[in-house]
C-alpha cells in the first residue's frame, strides 16, 4: 500500500536511516500524480508556455507546459488507486512534507554524504521524469488552502535546492512567475506566486554561502516584471468593497505583496547595485502612502505602516552592522532622501489625520475582546508609535541633508507641529489620558512601552538638535545671551530639547540606573549610541542641563497643569524667564493644590501603607514615577548581587514602596521596585543640597522633606542630584562588570565620558 510505504519512508528520513531501494522506487512514492489540465485564456484558446531546456537545470522535456489549477475531479482521480481507508488528502500532505524534509536533509552538513547524495538523486528524477515542479504549480491554485500552502513551501524548497546545488534557476517556476505577475490585474490570482517567491528569497537570505550570487540570479530575470507589478498593484483607487475585507482575494494579494517587499528590503545589502524592484519602495513610496490613507481594511494599513517603519530604520540598522551605508552604497542616500521627502510632504498636509487608529485590534483567537476585558481600548499604540517613528526618522534624514539652519528650522517646526497635534488627539481618546505640561514629555509617554523605538526616536531628535545647534554656532560664533535663550525656548516648544527628554525618561523609570544598564547590555536598541552622543553634548552644555534641572525643581512648587497642546508659534520677541515657562508648559485649565508628603519623594526607614498614601497624578515632575510604566521596565538582572556590592550598599536602605527582603546571607537579594536606594552618607549629601528637613515625628527621622499645603517651600537642585546620581550609579555598575569581564563589550570610552560628567558635577557643586 502506498500510504504504508510513505509512512515507512517518513520514519526512515526522520530517524536518519539510509534509503536502500532504487531512487525510482522513492520517486514513485513522492509523485503527486496530479492530472494537469491545459490552461486557457479568457477567450477559451489554449495557452502554451515557452519550452524549457536542460541548460537551465529544469526539465529535459521541451514539450512540457505549465499547468493550470487542478480541479477537484483531477485530484480525486489521482488517488483512485490508493487505500480507501486512508484519506487521499492526507497522503498528498505527507508527500509534500517529505519533499520539504528531504530538501532540508540534503542541505544539512550534519547528514552523511552518502545519504545526501541519495536525496539529490531522488530530486533529479522527480524533476526530470515526474515533473514534480509542474505538479506543485498545479496545486498552488487548489481551493484547499492547506494543500496550496504546502505546495508553495515545497516548490520554494525545490527551486532553492536547484539554485544552490546546481547553480541553476528552475525554468518551469520562472516561466510561471513571469506569466502570472505580468498578467496582473487581468489575472488576479497572484498571491500563491508571491508566497513562493518570498519563501525562496528568505531561504536564500538564510544561506551564508549563497546570498550575493543567489539573489542576483534569482531576481535578474524578474526585476523589470516586479517593478511593473509594483506599479500595477499599488496604483489603484482602493475604494472597492474587495479591499474592505481581509479575506478577499484582493486583500490577500496586497498582504502577500507586503511580505515580498519586506524580503526585498532585507535582500538589498546583498547586492552592490540594488535592483529596480528593491528601490521601488523608496522611490515610489507615495503609492504606499496613498494606500495607507485609503479605505482599505485596517490590517492592510497596519502591515504597510510597519513596512514603512522598517524602511526608515533600514539605514540605522545597517550602519550598526558595519559602517555608514552611504559610503558603501551611494544609491541608498538618494532612496532615503526620496522616501523622507515624500513622507514629510504628506505629513505636513494632515496625512496623519486621515489614518484611523481606533480600529478594533486583534485578540488571540479572533477580533473580539475577551469576556470581562476593557471594551474601550483607545487607539492602537503599536501603529501610533510606528507612524510617529516614520515621521521622526524622515525628519532626521531631511535635516541631516539640509545645508542651512533656516531650512532645518522650517521643516522641523512644520512637521513637529503636526506630530504634536497628532499625539495629543489620539492620547486624549485613551481611557486614562496623561496630563502633560511640556512638549518634551510626549516622547517618553508615546514610546515608553517599546524600548527600541524609544531610543530610535530619541536619537533622531538628538541628531536634529546637534545639527541645528552646529549650524547656529557656525552662523554666529559669538551669539548673545538673548539669542541662546531664544534657541532654548525654540527647542522646548518644539519638543526636542535633549536635556528635557533625558530627564523625563529618567523620571519615568524612577532614576533606576539598572534600567539604563539593561539597555546598554541589550543588542536590540541603539541606546549605547544615543547615550554616548548625549554625554558628549552634556559635557559641553552643562550649564543648560543645570538650568533645565532647576526648572524641573521650580515646577515642584506649582501645580502641574492639564492642558492642550498648542501648535508651534514663532512669537519669541521678548525673552524672559516667564516666556521660558510659557514655552515649556501649556495653558493651565485647572490648578491642583499642593498636598503634604504625598507630593514629595519621601525616604523613610519604616512606613506603612497609610503613611505613604496614593500619589497625586498632578504632583511634581521630580516626585512622580509611574509604577505601571516602571513595572514594564524592571531590570532583568539584579546587578547589586556582585561580590563586592556590599561595599556600595552599606548603611540602612530607605526605600519608597519597596518590598522588604531580609539579607541574612549572600544568596538573599533585595527586590527593588523603584531603584531609589540611598545610604546614610548619601542622604547627608542630599540634605546638603536641599532645604533643612522638617521633622514630623520619630518615625520620620530620615524623611527628605514633607511639604505642607500652607508652606510654599522650593526644594533646591533635587533633579540635578537625582539625575547625576543615576549616572554615577551606572558608572559604578559598568566598572564592576567590566572588572570581572562580564560586560559584553569594551566600555572604556563610555566610562571616560561618565567620569567627565562626574568631575563637572563635583566642580559645579564646589562652586
Amino acid at each position: 500500500m502506498k500510504s504504508a510505504l510513505l509512512q515507512q519512508m517518513y520514519k526512515d528520513v526522520i530517524e536518519g536511516v539510509p534509503l536502500a531501494k532504487e531512487s525510482h522506487n522513492y520517486t514513485s512514492l513522492l509523485n503527486l500524480s496530479v492530472e494537469q489540465s491545459p490552461e486557457r485564456d479568457k477567450s477559451g484558446n489554449l495557452m502554451q508556455l515557452p519550452p524549457t531546456n536542460e541548460g537551465t537545470g529544469s526539465h529535459e522535456d521541451s514539450e512540457m507546459s505549465v499547468a493550470g489549477t487542478p480541479t477537484t475531479d483531477n485530484i480525486s482521480h489521482s488517488f483512485a488507486n490508493t487505500n480507501p481507508s486512508f484519506c487521499p488528502r492526507d497522503v498528498m500532505l505527507l508527500q509534500l512534507t517529505l519533499i520539504r524534509m528531504m530538501v532540508a536533509k540534503a542541505e544539512s552538513q550534519e547528514v552523511e554524504f552518502s545519504m545526501r547524495q541519495k536525496y539529490c538523486e531522488i530530486f533529479v528524477v522527480l524533476l526530470k521524469e515526474a515533473k514534480i515542479d509542474s505538479q506543485l504549480i498545479c496545486l498552488l491554485g487548489s481551493s484547499d488552502q492547506l494543500l496550496s500552502h504546502m505546495a508553495s513551501k515545497s516548490l520554494a524548497s525545490l527551486v532553492y535546492f536547484q539554485l544552490k546545488e546546481q547553480n541553476a534557476l528552475n525554468v518551469t517556476w520562472l516561466t510561471f512567475s513571469l506569466k502570472t505577475l505580468s498578467g496582473f490585474p487581468v489575472d488576479t490570482q497572484v498571491a500563491q506566486c508571491l508566497w513562493t517567491l518570498t519563501a525562496i528569497l528568505k531561504d536564500v537570505l538564510k544561506d551564508q554561502a549563497l546570498p550575493k550570487a543567489g539573489t542576483a540570479k534569482l531576481f535578474d530575470p524578474l526585476d523589470a516584471v516586479l517593478e511593473e507589478f509594483y506599479n500595477s498593484i499599488l496604483f489603484h483607487h482602493f475604494d472597492s468593497h474587495h479591499y474592505t475585507s481581509p479575506y478577499s482575494e484582493a486583500a490577500n494579494n496586497l498582504i502577500s505583496f507586503v511580505d515580498l517587499l519586506e524580503a526585498l528590503l532585507a535582500s538589498r545589502t546583498e547586492l552592490e547595485l540594488p535592483l529596480r524592484c528593491q528601490r521601488a519602495l523608496f522611490l515610489k513610496v507615495s503609492y504606499v502612502l496613498n494606500l495607507i490613507s485609503s479605505p482599505v481594511h485596517y490590517l492592510i494599513k497596519k502591515k504597510f505602516i510597519m513596512l514603512l517603519k522598517k524602511s526608515v530604520l533600514y539605514k540605522s540598522r545597517e550602519d550598526t552592522k558595519g559602517g555608514s551605508m552611504f559610503i558603501q552604497n551611494p544609491s541608498l542616500y538618494e532612496d532615503m532622501l526620496a522616501l523622507s521627502n515624500a513622507v514629510l510632504q504628506v505629513a505636513n498636509l494632515t496625512w496623519l489625520d486621515q489614518i484611523p487608529l481606533s480600529e478594533r485590534i486583534s485578540y488571540f483567537g479572533g477580533s473580539e475582546a475577551p469576556p470581562g476585558g476593557d471594551a474601550a481600548g483607545g487607539c492602537d499604540q503599536t501603529v501610533l508609535r510606528a507612524l510617529s517613528l516614520v515621521v521622526l526618522k524622515a525628519l532626521e534624514f531631511k535635516c541631516q541633508s539640509s545645508a542651512t539652519a533656516a531650512e532645518i528650522k522650517g521643516d522641523f517646526q512644520t512637521s513637529m507641529s503636526q506630530l504634536l497635534i497628532f499625539w495629543k488627539s489620539h492620547l486624549r481618546s485613551s481611557p486614562q489620558p496623561h496630563p502633560l505640561v511640556h512638549h518634551c514629555e510626549w516622547l517618553s509617554v508615546i514610546f515608553i512601552e517599546q524600548d527600541d523605538d524609544l531610543w530610535e526616536a530619541a536619537k533622531a531628535l538628538l541628531l536634529i538638535y546637534l545639527k541645528f545647534d552646529r549650524l547656529q554656532h557656525d552662523i554666529a560664533a559669538n551669539s548673545s545671551q538673548k539669542e541662546e535663550e531664544t534657541w532654548n525656548i525654540f527647542t522646548h516648544a518644539s519638543g526636542c530639547n535633549p536635556h528635557c527628554i533625558f530627564l523625563f525618561f529618567l523620571e519615568k523609570i524612577a532614576f533606576d540606573s539598572t534600567v539604563l544598564l539593561d539597555f546598554l547590555i541589550s543588542s536590540e536598541t541603539c541606546f549605547l549610541e544615543y547615550l554616548v552622543r548625549y554625554l558628549k553634548l552634556l559635557r559641553k552644555d552643562w550649564h543648560q542641563f543645570v538650568d533645565v534641572c532647576n526648572h524641573f525643581d521650580t515646577k515642584h512648587t506649582t501645580s502641574r497643569a492639564i492642558a492642550s497642546a498648542k501648535p508651534l508659534q514663532e512669537k519669541q520677541s521678548c525673552v524672559t524667564d516667564e516666556s521660558f515657562q510659557n514655552a515649556c508648559e501649556q495653558e493651565p485649565q485647572t490648578q491642583v493644590p499642593l498636598v503634604s508628603s504625598q507630593n514629595c519623594l519621601v525616604f523613610t526607614t519604616e512606613q506603612d501603607d497609610n503613611e505613604v498614601g496614593e500619589s497625586n497624578r498632578s504632583n511634581s515632575l521630580m516626585c512622580t514615577a509611574s509604577t505601571s510604566l516602571l513595572g514594564s521596565l524592571q531590570s532583568l538582572v539584579n546587578y547589586d548581587s556582585s561580590e563586592d556590592s556590599e561595599l556600595e550598599t552599606d548603611g540602612q536602605e530607605c526605600l519608597v514602596n519597596t518590598k522588604k527582603v531580609s539579607l541574612n546571607n549572600e544568596n538573599e537579594k533585595g527586590i527593588r521596585e523603584t531603584g531609589c536606594n540611598y545610604t546614610g552618607d548619601e542622604q547627608n549629601t542630599l540634605k546638603a543640597e536641599v532645604l533643612p528637613l522638617e521633622q514630623n515625628g520619630s518615625n520620620t527621622s530620615s524623611c527628605l522633606t514633607c511639604m505642607e499645603s500652607s508652606v510654599n517651600v522650593t526644594p533646591l537642585r533635587i533633579m540635578l542630584y537625582k539625575s547625576t546620581k543615576c549616572l554615577e550609579e551606572l558608572q559604578k555598575a559598568i566598572s564592576r562588570l567590566q572588572r570581572r569581564n562580564l560586560f559584553p563589550y569594551n566600555a572604556s570610552a563610555l566610562l571616560k565620558l561618565l567620569s567627565h560628567i562626574e568631575e563637572i558635577r563635583m566642580r559645579d557643586h564646589n562652586n
